[in-house]
């Protein structure tokens, strides 16, 4: 066994083993924790908390807690930054991981799903990434692994990642501080519980909305 073989095997173990881990404690991971250990750094906190988003996105934690206690320790802008910032960079390491040393692994978990993403980014390219990330086809934090096992460009990956988890991750940032107001009796509370209202139902509507675009696109073509 030569020695890149024996490092993919040790990384698929320790991920293995790290994703278990974190299945078995998902639970501790409440808002209230999350908060209380991200403010003890202080300055640092924000970058510590990038921190855990971006590691959480590698372990397959449920990102929507952690972008709802984004939303409420640093507010509606900084939290989308610091959130959107986390995922984009646990989406970047989970694709180098199955770019690189963890494929095998990563295509026993797609399964079929795989053909498809390979076709879509085959004829689309990273406007296939920007679908998919807009429009919840496949599970967020598998996603990033799938897609490191395609040909798309990792440039092109990181942006269209970035821009269009930008829609989902700002509404559900501004619920986490328009929650945090409402917990702390701040002012506007009507205002702001109505805009996150809205802001999700934007987010829910999207979906739909792209689907029906790109089925008038395809149908133009045909016509063409």
């Amino acid at each position: 066994m030569n020695s890149k073989a024996l490092i993919r095997i040790v990384v698929v173990l320790v991920l293995i083993g790290a994703i278990a881990w974190a299945a078995t404690f998902r639970d501790e991971l409440s808002p209230e924790a999350i908060q209380a250990w991200v403010s003890s750094f202080g300055y640092w906190g924000p970058v510590v908390f990038i921190g855990i988003y971006a590691i959480a996105s590698v372990l397959f934690l449920p990102g929507s807690v952690l972008t709802l206690t984004g939303g409420a320790l640093f507010g509606p802008v900084l939290g989308t930054l610091y959130n959107l910032s986390g995922a984009t960079i646990g989406a970047t390491l989970a694709f180098l991981i199955a770019r690189y040393l963890a494929s095998d692994w990563v295509e026993q978990k797609a399964g079929g799903r795989l053909k498809r993403l390979f076709d879509g980014v085959e004829q689309e390219g990273w406007k296939f990434v920007a679908f998919v990330r807009l429009v919840p086809v496949f599970p967020f934090n598998l996603l990033n692994y799938a897609l490191g096992l395609t040909k798309i460009r990792l440039s092109h990956y990181i942006i269209a990642s970035f821009i269009c988890m930008l829609p989902g991750g700002f509404a559900y940032t501004y619920l986490g501080f328009a929650g945090k107001e409402a917990l702390a009796g701040g002012d506007d509370l009507l205002q702001k519980g109505l805009l996150a209202l809205g802001l999700l139902a934007a987010v829910a509507f999207l979906p739909s909305m792209i689907k029906r675009m790109r089925k008038q696109t395809d149908a133009e073509k045909v016509v063409d």
